[in-house]
C-alpha cells in the first residue's frame, strides 16, 4: 500500500503595525510558531527577516526560505511557493503589517490552500481595520471595508458620496484607506464632500506611541487640523 503523503499547514502570522516592541501587541503563539516554521511567504524579504529576528532572535536566518508575494508576483509562481506544503512542511504567511489575508495579497494563497485541502491556521494579532472600528464608536454590528478610494478627484468624490448614502440607508459604517502620503488631501476632500453632520473617524498609527484616534462630525473636523502625512490611517464614516 502506498503511504499517505501528509501535507503541511499554512499558518497566518500577524506582524506589528509599525516600530513597536512585538511583545506589546503579539502573543507568545507567534514565537512558538516561528520556532518550528522555516518556510515563509512574505511581501518584503528584508522586513520579514527583521520581524522574525525581533520575535525569535535565536532563529537561524540561514535556515529561512522566503518566497515573495506582492503586486509583481506572477500567478504561475503561486504553486511553486506553496510546494513545501505538499512536501509535508509548514508555511508561515506574513503581511507587511498586521493580519495576512485582510486587505493583503496573501488572501490568494489562503484561497488556494483551501482549494488544495491544506489546513489554514490563523494566529492572533493586530488588525488596524478592527482596532479602528472598535475605537470609533460606530456600528460594529454592520460595517464594510472598501479598500482604497479612486485616485481621480471626481471619481473619489462620487465614491465618498456613495458610501455616505449607503451608510445612511443601511445604518452601516464605511471604512477605507489611502496611500499614506495622500492622507491630508483625503481628509480635506472628505470635509468638503460629506454632510456636516456625518460622523468621521480618523485612526492612524494604531498601537504605536503616536497613535491618534478621533471621531468627530465633519463640521467639527473643519475646525480641527491634524497632520496625517505618511502615517498609516483608517478612515470611517457613518451618517445617521
Amino acid at each position: 500500500m502506498k503511504p499517505i503523503q501528509l501535507t503541511g499547514k499554512l499558518y497566518l502570522i500577524p506582524t506589528t503595525l509599525g516600530e513597536i516592541k512585538p511583545e506589546d501587541v503579539l502573543p507568545q503563539t507567534i514565537k512558538r510558531s516561528i520556532d518550528f516554521i522555516d518556510n515563509y511567504i512574505v511581501e518584503n524579504e528584508k522586513t520579514a527577516r527583521r520581524f522574525i529576528k525581533s520575535i525569535h532572535p535565536e532563529k537561524k536566518q540561514s535556515e529561512l526560505k522566503l518566497s515573495l508575494l506582492n503586486k509583481r508576483t506572477e500567478e504561475s509562481d503561486y504553486s511553486k511557493m506553496m510546494q513545501p506544503l505538499f512536501n509535508g512542511l509548514n508555511i508561515g504567511l506574513m503581511s507587511e503589517a498586521g493580519c495576512p489575508g485582510v486587505a493583503d495579497p496573501g488572501a490568494v494563497i489562503v484561497k488556494l490552500a483551501h482549494e488544495k485541502g491544506i489546513q489554514v491556521i490563523p494566529l492572533v494579532g493586530p488588525s488596524s481595520i478592527l482596532l479602528a472600528l472598535m475605537a470609533s464608536g460606530m456600528n460594529g454590528q454592520s460595517f464594510a471595508f472598501n479598500g482604497y478610494l479612486p485616485i481621480e478627484s471626481g471619481e473619489k468624490k462620487n465614491a465618498i458620496k456613495k458610501f455616505e448614502r449607503i451608510s445612511q440607508e443601511e445604518n452601516q459604517s464605511q471604512l477605507f484607506i489611502e496611500t499614506p502620503y495622500r492622507n491630508n488631501k483625503l481628509l480635506e476632500t472628505l470635509t468638503q464632500t460629506l454632510h456636516p453632520n456625518t460622523q468621521l473617524c480618523v485612526a492612524c498609527d494604531i498601537t504605536l506611541p503616536t497613535e491618534f484616534i478621533k471621531t468627530k462630525t465633519v463640521k467639527e473636523w473643519k475646525k480641527n487640523k491634524v497632520d496625517l502625512h505618511k502615517r498609516p490611517c483608517i478612515f470611517i464614516i457613518h451618517k445617521s
